[in-house]
């Protein structure tokens, strides 16, 4: 029976078992995540973590314990070195673990365990999460947050943008009254030069048959009376010849 044993032997013995956490812990700072099964990545991650913990001091004392607990002279420079500035304001949780399945063969659940730090499309998506902020609907003060805006302000505010937003259309109403102003003042103007036009060319055959077909008329007329009265006083004479 096993109670109260929480060490996962892993089916090896002391010094085989030891032997497997500081090769995975090597490959897992050297290369940021490695594919294990589940029982094994939960072992690993009681080993590692506290040798990632002392990266974040780089000091003799913790390069010689980490020495000591990886055997891998590489691996303590890339802690200290990359791993350490990553996850130096990071309180613990340096490891994650995705589950991808079984294995073929054994059904044995394989994962994938990777630093946390190293992720960039996982701390991308949190970062644009973060940034997404729910604002309750509601003027009180919530427990555990800062002051929320008063309600007063709140409507100064919304009196100040309903201000703001009534001179923008007056100022745009001033400028479309400007512009159909200056519009219909262009067309009267069109307009007027051409009815002038049209005036000027209706009024002149109308002086110039008015002046010609006039004296034409009146010589006219001047003539046939002119041949009137001769032809009356050649008749009276013709009257007048025969009682002389």
């Amino acid at each position: 029976m096993r109670h109260g044993k929480t060490i996962n032997h892993l089916g090896r013995m002391a010094a085989h078992r030891v032997a497997l956490l500081q090769n995975l812990a090597v490959s897992l700072i050297m290369n940021k995540r490695i594919n294990t099964t589940v029982a094994k990545a939960k072992a690993l991650r009681r080993f590692v973590e506290p040798i990632i913990t002392r990266s974040k001091d780089d000091s003799m004392h913790n390069r010689r314990t980490a020495f000591a607990c990886l055997q891998d002279k590489h691996a303590v420079k890339e802690l200290f070195a990359t791993v350490g500035d990553k996850v130096a304001n990071r309180p613990g949780g340096y490891t994650r673990i995705i589950r991808t399945g079984f294995r073929l063969g054994d059904a044995a659940e394989m994962c994938m365990i990777e630093l946390v730090d190293f992720n960039e499309l996982m701390l991308a998506d949190t970062q644009s999460r973060k940034t997404k902020t729910r604002r309750s609907r509601s003027g009180k003060k919530s427990q555990g947050t800062g002051s929320t805006s008063s309600p007063a302000s709140v409507n100064d505010a919304t009196s100040t943008l309903a201000a703001t937003a009534v001179a923008a259309t007056a100022v745009a109403s001033t400028d479309e009254a400007e512009i159909f102003e200056d519009t219909r003042l262009d067309s009267d103007d069109t307009s007027s030069g051409v009815e002038t036009e049209n005036v000027v060319e209706a009024e002149m055959p109308d002086a110039v048959s008015t002046d010609n077909p006039g004296h034409t008329d009146v010589d006219s007329g001047d003539s046939g009376s002119d041949e009137a009265s001769c032809d009356s006083g050649s008749a009276d004479a013709s009257t007048d010849s025969p009682a002389d």
